[in-house]
């Protein structure tokens, strides 16, 4: 078993490779940021160590604000929010930590948003996709920042059934963001023409898929639909892909899919698979630029989650030194009135939920006679607009979208 926790300074972190602005004085107490991630489970490698180099990347990148010298403090919540609670707990009450991000469980998510409001603290949500978090969830001092379900099941559902996957069956994860990922996902399945014929949960790090595949086949569903992430969507497509899932024309499409996942499977597996993201280290040169960066610290190339921790850090300590302090509600709302700018957002704003809004791609991946390099391994299909992307406000269940109304 792994210990309770992983908690430690990771201010001297090498990222060799950098090209990083020389140091400036500080002469203030250490101002803290907390990136709580899966280090070591089935997200592990979506978000863990490579959220931990971006992170320290924004943070080397922005040197010192009011004086004070940013450092990091990093945990593993092991996909239990009793743990992730725990150390948001210590985090805020003993390291006097002002500010956390990554947060790859939307369970986790949402148990340590509440910790950190009810203390005062801004939480930046990279890393879990329950649109709750900007919906019913949401907090003056709180921010989804990357991709959530909404979005997700938009991109995917409506090109699935276009593609004609007009009826779907859904392969689910047992947790909270596969309620939120249902649900969307069913709405806009329907409202393009498809028909559910049937869904199915499995825990978290399955190791044998075994079965849920076989019911899978039994639906006789045109398009297999999966809300699994990392180390499970890589094992239930290579499964699948044994069994014989997608043998007599069927897709399997995947609403939350990373191009680490395209890599781990390898394309003469991964190939034609459909998946949703908000980034791609290779759309553009500014993409590119950020991701070889990235690359020669932690020799993989990164993925949304990733490049959301670098921006939403960056963002964050931006508005404490336009704020000049680091009082929560304060920079909380310097940060929703300053836009948003960095390689993977062109002027964004984030709304009065704690969403900031960005387009959807829906990607491809390749065959691997369309590839020319290792990383070269999807191909964009379409995109959705920022607003087509992003849940209406006038749908929104946010305690502080109703209260601007009012006004």
């Amino acid at each position: 078993m792994r210990p309770f926790a992983v908690v430690a300074l990771v201010c001297g972190l090498s990222l060799s490779g950098l090209s990083l602005p020389g140091p400036a004085r500080a002469d203030g107490p250490p101002l803290k940021i907390g990136v709580l991630e899966d280090m070591a489970g089935p997200y592990a490698d979506l978000s863990g160590k490579g959220s931990v180099i971006a992170a320290q990347m924004a943070v080397e990148d922005f040197g010192p604000v009011l004086g004070r010298k940013v450092e990091l403090v990093t945990g593993d919540h092991m996909n239990k929010a009793d743990i992730g609670v725990g150390l948001a707990k210590r985090w805020i009450d003993v390291d006097n930590v002002e500010m956390i991000t990554g947060l790859s469980n939307s369970a986790v998510a949402l148990a340590v948003r509440n910790v950190a409001s009810a203390s005062g603290k801004i939480d930046i949500v990279n890393g879990a996709g329950s649109s709750d978090l900007s919906g019913k969830a949401c907090t003056p001092t709180s921010f989804h920042w990357v991709y959530d379900s909404y979005g997700l099941a938009k991109t995917i559902s409506v090109a699935t059934v276009r593609a004609g996957g007009d009826s779907f069956y859904m392969v689910l994860v047992d947790y909270a963001f596969s309620t939120a990922m249902s649900r969307d996902g069913t709405r806009f399945a329907e409202a393009a023409g498809g028909k559910s014929v049937g869904s199915v949960r499995v825990p978290l790090n399955t190791a044998d898929y075994s079965s849920f595949i076989l019911q899978a086949q039994s639906s006789k569903a045109k398009a297999f639909i999966l809300a699994l992430a990392g180390a499970d969507f890589i094992n239930f497509v290579k499964q699948a892909r044994e069994f014989g899932l997608d043998s007599g024309g069927q897709k399997i499409a995947s609403y939350i899919a990373y191009s680490n996942d395209i890599h781990a499977l390898g394309l003469k597996v991964a190939q034609g698979l459909l998946l949703s993201e908000s980034f791609y280290w290779d759309l553009n040169d500014k993409t590119r630029a950020f991701s070889n960066r990235f690359y020669a610290v932690a020799k993989k190339m990164p993925n949304s989650m990733q490049a959301g921790v670098y921006g939403s850090v960056t963002h964050y300590l931006k508005a404490v030194k336009a704020a000049g302090t680091t009082d929560a509600k304060i920079v909380a709302a310097k940060m929703r009135e300053i836009p948003v700018n960095d390689f993977m957002t062109d002027n964004g704003k984030i709304r009065v939920d704690g969403r900031l809004p960005r387009p959807m791609y829906l990607f491809q991946a390749k065959t691997p006679a369309e590839s020319k390099g290792e990383w070269d391994i999807m191909k964009p299909v379409q995109t959705l607009s920022a607003d087509e992307a992003t849940r209406p406000l006038s749908e929104s269940e946010c305690p502080l979208v109703k209260a601007a109304d009012a006004k």
